[in-house]
């Protein structure tokens, strides 16, 4: 599947979204490493499997096996992360925050590709899950490792696009 596909099975009702997927998979901005991994983490952040299959076939054509492993990584691991440090930020209870999170992370240490390639991917999906202890951990890596403001904004842009396709796809499909 492809994007022109996707684009294809986006109703009528949902133009700009059309619109913004066809900037997004034209835009340079960011490495080929970074924006095709940023289609399949993000892509699997919306758990919409048309999404998913469309993005992960469109970026298999720029990511080597192990970026696209570290794509799926950033995914998985961000699910279990965003629930959980969520969870610690909004709780009433500030002792959750001084409590280990015991959660096993070593993919973000050790992700098999450029480090700020995957910290883009991991702030990305905390974006699309909203854990804002996430994102400002997330951000504050990227920073450190001098991404610039504007490849974070288009990764956070690609976010929402990616998000808004799968929501305009399964809006599609309810009967009023």
């Amino acid at each position: 599947m492809s994007i022109e596909v996707l684009k294809d099975r986006i109703p009528d009702f949902a133009k700009d979204v059309r619109l913004n997927l066809t900037s997004m998979a034209s835009d340079d901005t960011l490495a080929p490493q970074a924006k095709y991994g940023l289609f399949v983490a993000c892509a699997i952040a919306t758990r919409n499997s048309t999404v998913v299959t469309a993005l992960e076939a469109v970026a298999a054509e720029h990511l080597s096996p192990a970026a696209m492993a570290a794509a799926k990584s950033a995914a998985a691991i961000m699910a279990m992360n965003n629930v959980y440090y969520r969870f610690v930020h909004l709780a009433s209870n500030k002792d959750y925050a001084t409590m280990p999170a015991r959660l096993r992370m070593n993919v973000i240490a050790n992700p098999g590709v450029d480090k700020a390639d995957f910290e883009l991917w991991s702030l990305a999906i905390s974006a699309i899950n909203g854990c804002g202890t996430c994102i400002d951990a997330h951000e504050k890596a990227l920073k450190e490792a001098g991404v610039t403001a504007p490849a974070i904004q288009t990764a956070v842009r690609f976010a929402a696009i990616i998000e808004s396709v799968a929501v305009a796809i399964e809006a599609a499909g309810f009967s009023l």
